[in-house]
């Protein structure tokens, strides 16, 4: 595993016989689709990680979108063990790997936290909660993602909450911040329909507030949040491949995640197509890197 630095210069392992809250790992490529490069996308762990460094020094400085230091006064629970070993076009390689570490996290037990990486590691990364099911998946998104196949591959960016619909332990799916033009087509939309997914348009949120996503949640359903940066509006996101107005605001993702942290819990998360050569003065990952602060912040509190 190689990272040249850590999420806010956090340890890749706590004393001995102490159990993180939250591990952090990162994938740079999951299933790459015949001729396409991921290799933009194998850049957003250490630009996130990069981004996060001014804050290091912080970590006990009062945190206003938690109401409180990041650890909540209480010992720092979260590591960051680096990047796991991916090769483009390594496709099953990729997957069993993304796979496998995401069980070793759950078996601690602790929250995995995955750095994509395109949207197709999160298909291996919610495979590897089978056995620690049942869960909701909330994905914060332009796009619905779910494509059959592209190109004859099943394993794809596209496919992802397809794939997870088909998952025996994903009891529900919650799509959150939809607009515009995407992959979907009404073969798509129809699937995801028929599974019964709900479709919480960006327009929605911007109307009615996070809660026109949260009412969606089970009160104490276990939770897998996967956030494809795209979701959010380029304004404050620019480094995206799918640049796409009208995106959700830094405050109302935070009030997603806070909002889901007191009704549910929050049993993983991921954040995918963070795309490094497209963003503008660092802006991007530095959205990514206080996403996830507020992510953790989130977790620690969680009884």
């Amino acid at each position: 595993m190689t990272a040249s630095l850590s999420f806010l210069g956090f340890p890749d392992r706590l004393a001995e016989g102490r159990i993180p809250r939250a591990v952090i790992f990162g994938a740079g490529h999951g299933t790459t689709y015949p001729g396409r490069d991921s290799s933009g996308q194998a850049l957003a762990a250490d630009a996130i990680r990069t981004a996060s460094q001014d804050d290091a020094p912080l970590l006990e400085n009062w945190d206003f979108d938690l109401d409180g230091p990041l650890f909540d006064g209480k010992p720092a629970s979260c590591i960051d063990t680096g990047d796991i070993s991916t090769t483009m076009h390594d496709n099953a390689g990729n997957r069993a790997r993304i796979e496998a570490k995401t069980r070793e996290v759950l078996a601690l037990p602790a929250v995995p936290i995955l750095l994509g990486g395109d949207d197709s590691v999160v298909i291996p990364f919610l495979a590897g909660f089978a056995g620690h099911g049942p869960i909701w998946i909330l994905q914060i998104d332009a796009h619905i993602d779910w494509r059959d196949d592209v190109h004859g591959e099943r394993y794809g960016y596209s496919s992802p909450m397809r794939r997870a619909s088909e998952m025996p332990h994903v009891a529900g799916i919650v799509q959150v911040g939809l607009r515009s033009v995407g992959s979907a087509r009404l073969t798509e939309i129809e699937a995801a329909h028929r599974y019964g997914s709900r479709f919480v348009t960006a327009r929605e949120v911007h109307t009615m507030g996070v809660e026109a996503a949260l009412k969606n949640i089970p009160d104490g359903a276990r939770v897998v949040v996967t956030l494809d940066c795209d979701g959010l509006d380029p304004g404050i996101m620019p480094g995206v491949a799918a640049r796409t107005p009208g995106g959700l605001t830094y405050t109302q993702v935070t009030d997603l995640i806070a909002g889901l942290g007191k009704r549910a819990m929050i049993a993983g998360f991921d954040l995918v197509e963070l795309y490094p050569p497209a963003d503008i003065d660092g802006l991007s990952a530095l959205t990514a890197a206080r996403l996830l602060v507020n992510v953790i912040g989130a977790i620690v509190r969680q009884v």
